[in-house]
């Protein structure tokens, strides 16, 4: 209530901390890649599993349209479905 009335979070607004859990996925998924987190460690419990999976997606529509769109600007018209004759 003492935070609402700073003005610092809307009235009936409030926000839990984030768990221990999601900060360390978080910052693993940060730094590797998920595929190289699975071949350096043998045993990694489901949940911490879901939770680097989770935060190794992009979170803004910006970074989604610019790793969904992956053009390399050559086009091989020999590839399959390269335009080729």
């Amino acid at each position: 209530a003492a935070v609402a009335a700073l003005g610092l979070l809307p009235l009936g607004k409030t926000r839990s901390p984030e768990s221990l859990l999601d900060i360390a996925a978080r910052k693993v998924a940060e730094k590797w890649p998920f595929q190289r987190v699975e071949e350096r460690f043998e045993r990694i419990p489901e949940p911490v599993q879901r939770r680097i999976v989770y935060w190794s997606f992009p979170r803004s529509e910006r970074e989604i349209c610019m790793y969904s769109s992956f053009n390399t600007g050559a086009e091989d018209p020999a590839a399959p479905g390269g335009g080729g004759t």
